[in-house]
């Protein structure tokens, strides 16, 4: 893909960015939250958080009938600012920590795939960031 579309989902969280940091970012945490709906979950993460460091998050069907990795590389790491990584297929994502007095605004931007129409893609990925912003808040 020469110009990947860009798409970017975003979501401010009443929370301050040193826990809204180590909710997105610790595996213990990751499991709670990322899922696009309530018949998803993640049932095991890990997170190697440093320039080259690897990310695993195996996201699976409730009922068994499915599961994927989502995996990627880091590429940039700046502590309660910038997270940046590489997907296994090669597209990139940037996710932005803007720290708002107790309140964090998190921009999440992410090159498309070509399988999927762009909006289905924007909902899916909003849904995760929305569930991120309900767990951050109730922890």
């Amino acid at each position: 893909m020469a110009n990947p579309t860009q798409i970017t989902v975003e979501a401010t969280v009443n929370a301050p960015v040193e826990i809204v940091w180590s909710l997105w970012t610790d595996p213990e945490h990751v499991v709670n939250w990322n899922a696009a709906s309530d018949d998803w979950h993640t049932p095991k993460a890990s997170n190697d958080l440093q320039v080259g460091g690897k990310f695993t998050s195996t996201m699976a069907a409730k009922d068994g009938s499915m599961s994927f990795d989502f995996e990627g590389v880091y590429s940039v790491v700046d502590e309660y600012k910038l997270i940046a990584y590489e997907i296994g297929d090669g597209r990139k994502v940037s996710v932005t920590f803007t720290d708002e007095d107790e309140v964090t605004k998190i921009v999440e931007t992410f090159e498309a795939e070509g399988m999927n129409p762009v909006e289905m893609q924007r909902s899916g990925w909003q849904a995760i960031l929305n569930n991120f912003k309900k767990y951050a808040e109730e922890n």
